[in-house]
């Protein structure tokens, strides 16, 4: 399991005073207001980054980070993940799992076939969308809804799921 969470990727710097715009990979993007720190990932090393102003501009973030006072101080950084410790993770209800823990995880079915490896969410709006990848490599889409996702075991690394009628007709 991953201890670190991406939360956005910087796209681009904006303006000249060392502001960056972030495009959010979270689900809420309002949540940058209670971050205090994100770690900047340069491929290399994880940088603590401390928040010092956030803004929102359509669908980004505008993060001004302690100590970065120019244009020139951030641009080295577009492109680069922001990521989060789980512990500073936002709280997950009940039947909900971060997409980074179910990549990659066995798919069951309730008769005790093993159909392939989940290897994608969609998120549509109405509900995710589960992608498996079979021994095939056929890829089979399934519904994130209590009638087909029956079950998911991270300490086992299994989803148990129900395959609803037409779904299989490859």
């Amino acid at each position: 399991m991953e201890d670190t969470l991406r939360v956005g990727v910087i796209t681009s710097t904006h303006g000249v005073k060392g502001e960056v715009k972030v495009f959010p990979t979270t689900d809420d993007a309002g949540r940058f207001k209670q971050l205090k720190e994100v770690l900047l990932d340069t491929g290399k090393e994880r940088i603590p980054m401390e928040i010092q102003q956030v803004k929102f501009f359509k669908n980004m973030v505008i993060l001004k980070f302690k100590g970065f006072d120019s244009i020139n101080d951030i641009e080295i950084y577009k492109g680069k993940d922001l990521l989060v410790t789980r512990d500073h993770a936002v709280k997950l209800g009940p039947d909900e799992n971060f997409i980074v823990d179910l990549i990659g995880l066995k798919v069951m079915t309730d008769e005790g076939e093993e159909l392939g490896t989940l290897t994608d969410v969609i998120q549509t709006g109405a509900n995710d969308v589960y992608e498996v990848t079979m021994e095939n490599k056929k890829t089979l889409l399934l519904p994130a809804i209590k009638q087909c996702i029956l079950n998911v075991d991270l300490e086992e690394g299994k989803v148990l799921v129900h395959v609803m009628d037409g779904l299989m007709d490859l």
